[in-house]
């Protein structure tokens, strides 16, 4: 490299680093360029969107505004203080209040709520009196699991979003984000007996790091199998899909879970039907206790997206984040989904005699029949170590703002944010591809909310095996995404450490403007001809 701070060795040491982590060392070189340059830093190494979902934000202003007059009619002796929403009559003087406005999208959103409830059969002022009482944030959830209009308004969010639900529906959870989510399911899982210290378990690769990471933690010391998304087209390139060689290893009932993000992070591509059905066949019927843990955060960006949580329900424990989707990463929006009709309820119910007892006590202070007590219900009591379990929950102002989101996809009848949030990503996937000077990837399984390129594929296609190969004997596979960072303050992810490709990298299509992109795609071209003219002038002394 023409940096003197990174040389190869200490290439091999970041290699060993989570790419979050190397994140901070790129971003650290990419500093130093911008010192010496006067350039901007172009980091898309981070997934957090650069749109901002702006009507469920202005309703949820308004909403606490109306709330707030609500509180002080309730309540008025003292100036600094007030009281609390209360429902009796509250859906007309809510009216009344939208009434006095001015016409926006956040006005006809609220009375699309409110009518909505109507046509869930709410009780107006019981669904309107809720969603005061909890973006007032007076009270603890309760229930602590999710609030009762609120999660059936999820409910029909995810069903519209995740390709159906099944016959019974699924209790939901509402949680701090994604990542709670993660820590919560993990960690029931293993107290109720689902999983236990050193099963061996199934990963579906490439995926977020944290599944990678979370398995080896000493509390868990899972045994992992890799299930690569290993399938070819026919010209040789990924298409990110798994053969099924790789999905049958799931009919090995040695493995007790799999772990899988779908759309994938990084190749952002949907399970394909075949895919689909057949671990779905493998859960009914060859591997009854598997079970299945799937992050769905990335499936609003793609058309005709179907969750194993709607096909293969009984065994999934289904993962939402509103984060991407609505811009709301710092809002902490997350969802746990759990069929009604499951077989984790039945399978803890067939536990030992030992494991009944212990887990007997600790429930036996929420219910006085412990063994009764659904696997969802101990899922919220352990999020707060049972004790804490009067105090579980997402917090109630989170949670409207979580059913104003769902409300602007359910109301929207045209699908107008969704085709804008795919066009977003469509037109930097075009810049970014202009600037590599390769062709626009055409698959209708991609959420192009991430691209993995696979440098070795682009240089054996483009160059020669020959090249391909000297690169690899003399360059580490982190290499590129040093040198981006050093000479053109541009920090990518590397994909290896998605247990991805080694000589691939991660480009987020999420955080950046559009002009950015194509400025991407040209740096990391010139670095792959740089890499080229080294070998030529190589080969022509030797």
């Amino acid at each position: 490299m023409g940096s003197d701070e990174v040389d190869r060795g200490n290439e091999k040491k970041y290699e060993q680093l989570s790419p979050f982590e190397l994140k901070d060392e790129l971003i650290a070189l990419a500093d130093d360029n911008m010192k010496k340059t006067a350039g901007t830093l172009i980091n898309a190494g981070r997934g957090n969107p650069n749109w901002t979902s702006i009507v469920a934000r202005e309703s949820f202003y308004l909403l606490g505004r109306f709330t707030c007059t609500e509180a002080k009619r309730d309540w008025d002796e003292f100036p600094g203080l007030a009281g609390m929403p209360q429902s009796s009559g509250i859906a007309a003087r809510f009216d009344q209040f939208l009434t006095a406005e001015p016409e926006t999208d956040a006005v006809r959103l609220l009375r699309g709520a409110v009518e909505y409830g109507a046509t869930r059969n709410f009780d107006a002022d019981a669904w309107v009196g809720e969603l005061a009482d909890a973006i007032n944030g007076d009270h603890y959830p309760d229930p602590p699991r999710m609030l009762t209009h609120i999660e059936q308004v999820v409910h029909a969010y995810l069903e519209l979003a995740m390709g159906g639900a099944p016959k019974g529906g699924w209790d939901l959870f509402a949680t701090e984000g994604g990542t709670a989510a993660m820590c919560y399911v993990f960690d029931s899982c293993v107290v109720n007996g689902l999983l236990a210290p050193g099963d061996r378990i199934a990963i579906m690769t490439p995926i977020f790091t944290p599944y990678l990471e979370i398995p080896h933690l000493r509390r868990y010391d899972f045994d992992v199998v890799e299930i690569q998304a290993s399938q070819l087209s026919a010209d040789g390139l990924h298409t990110w899909q798994y053969p099924l060689d790789e999905i049958n290893k799931l009919a090995d009932p040695r493995i007790k879970a799999v772990c899988l993000v779908n759309p994938s992070n990084p190749p952002s591509m949907k399970l394909d039907q075949a895919t689909l059905d057949r671990i779905t066949e493998i859960a009914a019927k060859e591997n009854p206790n598997l079970t299945i843990i799937t992050d769905d955060v990335y499936g609003t960006f793609v058309d005709n997206f179907t969750s194993l949580m709607a096909v293969a329900a009984a065994n999934t424990i289904g993962v939402y984040s509103f984060s991407k989707y609505f811009g709301c990463t710092g809002w902490r929006l997350g969802v746990i989904a759990i069929a009604k009709d499951n077989t984790f309820d039945p399978r803890i119910a067939k536990l030992p005699a030992a494991q009944q007892e212990q887990l007997h006590k600790r429930y036996s202070i929420l219910t006085l029949d412990p063994a009764k007590l659904k696997f969802v219900d101990r899922m919220v009591a352990d999020s707060r170590d049972v004790a804490l379990n009067h105090t579980a929950g997402l917090s109630t102002p989170q949670q409207v703002q979580m059913a104003l989101f769902a409300l602007t996809d359910l109301l929207d009848k045209d699908g107008q944010h969704k085709k804008e949030c795919e066009a977003i990503l469509a037109r930097r996937l075009r810049e970014l591809c202009a600037g590599l000077q390769i062709s626009i990837p055409n698959s209708p399984d991609s959420a192009h909310y991430y691209i993995e390129l696979d440098l070795m594929l682009w240089v054996k296609k483009h160059w020669s095996a020959e090249f391909a190969q000297w690169l690899e004997s003399e360059h580490e596979p982190v290499d590129p995404v040093f040198r981006l960072a050093e000479q053109g303050s541009i920090v990518l992810l590397n994909g290896g450490g998605f247990d991805g490709p080694e000589w691939s990298v991660r480009v987020s299509l999420a955080n950046l403007r559009q002009d950015d992109y194509a400025e991407i795609g040209r740096r990391l071209r010139e670095i792959m001809q740089e890499y080229h003219r080294e070998f030529e002038s190589r080969a022509e002394t030797s």
